[in-house]
């Protein structure tokens, strides 16, 4: 559970304060935050035990004005119902750009300054394209901007992403790779306050899973030996994955399916239909808040292309099946690409392509655990930073080191590293 501080409550004035600010717009923001979170309290625990850091998380956008909520409805809705219409809303808010807008500024100034006031943060952190110019600009006029660092998050691993995440006030912006940062560059952002550490997935994935891929398998209703598809519909429950599913009946290896349906409860209960009728084993879920177990227990997820659920796949060695079957969001298709390009997926342009796909897939032995399994844990590719799958610690010792958690030896690496 995110801790949500900086509006209702405000912890013990004598400790530092971070802001960790994102929005709901699909699931990944969440969980970027959330991985950022989990890791700052891991290395405070671990190092700095006496140092009193409080760490503060808000779904800043829809909060912050009753229309910016209703963007954020209606982009899940979009992702839900019509994914192909993803491209409009994208030239909408590339074009008009409301999180720099005066009139955005008028309508959000009044909460966006109240809760920079009431967190009084050493460090401000911005997991969202939209919120980043605001809270920069909420500083200024608060007066904090001379004492509290602000820090974006890009949670786009390619070339092709929001304008929004480009806020050249920003004391640092920490990147995936190195295609985030060209184009940063070349949206203006001083090179020398962008930091490329990798993608911030939560430490759960880079762990042997809290329950073995068997037991697991066997508390959901499967075959705990049987080869297992994940279908996973994403955060808001989209894509064509009723399609896919559809598809694997016609496979003739034995197999069994785990259904995500995310936060759509008219799909949960039209798969749970549809999984009655067909011959293929399926346990149909709703959001899972074990998905690095869940990952864990399966040998091949069909996703689509989204940048945490993706890199979090990675961290697994779990190989991926891309729904391209719908043109992506025009922020997810260079990360797809990437993907494909370098052997840790495979494209899906026609529901029945799943099928061969399946038909090939290596499958791991019952009897090895998963830090030893064969062809789970290869060495994955360097270029992209795709192999840094440990980033999220990286990008929350930056974090802390702008709050002031740094030894001397610390300090001297971040000048040089980092700014």
């Amino acid at each position: 559970m995110l801790t949500q501080q900086p509006h209702d409550c405000i912890a013990d004035e004598q400790a530092v304060q971070v802001g960790l600010f994102f929005s709901d717009t699909g699931g990944g923001h969440r969980s970027a935050t959330e991985a950022i979170e989990a890791a700052i309290k891991q290395i405070l625990a671990d190092e700095f035990p006496n140092k009193k850091v409080s760490v503060s998380v808000e779904a800043i956008v829809e909060r912050s004005h009753w229309i910016n909520r209703y963007f954020v409805m209606f982009y899940n809705y979009l992702l839900r119902r019509h994914q192909y219409a993803m491209r409009y809303y994208y030239w909408f808010i590339e074009t008009f750009k409301p999180n720099s807008s005066e009139l955005g500024w008028v309508m959000t100034r009044r909460y966006v300054l109240d809760c920079m006031r009431k967190l009084d943060a050493r460090v401000v952190v911005s997991v969202h394209p939209m919120s980043n110019q605001y809270l920069s600009r909420a500083l200024h006029e608060t007066g904090l901007r001379h004492r509290t660092k602000l820090v974006t998050v890009v949670t786009d691993p390619n070339g092709d992403f929001w304008s929004g995440w480009s806020c050249p006030d920003a004391d640092l912006t920490i990147v995936p790779n190195d295609l985030a940062k060209n184009r940063l560059i070349h949206l203006g952002v001083d090179p020398e306050k962008i930091a490329i550490m990798g993608m911030p997935v939560h430490p759960d994935f880079c762990l042997p899973p809290h329950t073995s891929p068997q037991d697991f398998k066997a508390s959901i209703g499967l075959d705990p030996h049987l080869p297992t598809i994940c279908v996973n519909a994403g955060w808001a429950g989209g894509g064509n994955m009723i399609a896919i599913y559809k598809a694997l009946a016609k496979v003739k290896r034995k197999i069994q399916v785990v259904f995500l349906c995310g936060h759509n409860r008219d799909l949960y209960h039209e798969m749970k239909t549809l999984a009655a009728q067909t011959t293929v084993p399926t346990a149909v879920l709703p959001f899972h808040d074990k998905l690095s177990d869940l990952m864990a227990a399966c040998d091949l997820m069909v996703t689509k292309a989204g940048g945490l659920t993706t890199f979090e796949a990675i961290a697994r060695r779990l190989p991926m099946a891309i729904d391209m079957i719908t043109v992506p969001m025009p922020q997810e298709i260079g990360t797809g690409r990437m993907l494909v390009e370098n052997g840790l997926a495979n494209a899906i342009y026609n529901a029945e392509d799943i099928i061969a796909l399946v038909e090939q897939m290596p499958v791991r032995s019952p009897d090895q655990d998963f830090q030893a399994s064969s062809g789970r844990m290869q060495l994955l590719p360097r270029n992209h930073q795709l192999d840094k799958t440990g980033a999220v610690f990286e990008v929350a010792r930056a974090i802390l080191r702008l709050a002031g958690c740094a030894t001397p030896a610390q300090a001297v690496v971040e000048t040089k590293q980092l700014l």
